[in-house]
């Protein structure tokens, strides 16, 4: 965020809560697991005791809070999240994510089915830079991209 922490409210706190906010509460929130809840507890905990600063409600950030199962353990946590990965399960499913991601629901009428259309700053396939001449408009899709992604190019 620009080389300081974001505002509290909005820095990752909570598996429960942001499994809420991207799953229910929020369709707009499209957050991905990145590699790191597969093989590395350690970025669940504020080692170094970094102030995060302090959510409205009045909780004072520091490491993540996990769900019951994982006994406030980062470590069982990360096993039994690459366990789950690793599963005969998402083995036979994740087909339906590689089409959402990569594949053939990634735009058009089969991404609306899916629910699963963005907005067309996020296809940087779709978007040609170079073309716009409005340094405000440049500035924004940039910004855009830069802080939320892009889709990646379809398969």
């Amino acid at each position: 965020q620009g080389g300081s922490f974001d505002v509290a409210d909005r820095m990752f706190h909570s598996v429960k809560s942001t499994w809420e906010s991207a799953s229910r509460d929020n369709m707009s929130d499209v957050r991905e697991l990145i590699p790191e809840f597969f093989y590395l507890p350690e970025f669940l905990t504020n080692a170094n005791r970094f102030d995060l600063g302090t959510m409205q409600d009045g909780t004072v950030l520091g490491d993540v809070q996990l769900p019951p199962w994982a006994d406030g353990d980062p470590h069982k946590f990360i096993l039994l999240h690459r366990q789950a990965l690793e599963s005969d399960y998402v083995s036979a499913h994740l087909h339906h994510w590689i089409d959402l991601i990569f594949g053939h629901k990634q735009h058009g009428s089969a991404a609306v089915e899916a629910v699963n259309t963005y907005h067309p700053y996020f296809y940087g396939d779709k978007m040609d830079l170079n073309n716009i001449k409005d340094p405000l408009i440049k500035s924004t899709i940039l910004g855009f991209v830069s802080n939320f992604g892009q889709i990646p190019k379809q398969v």
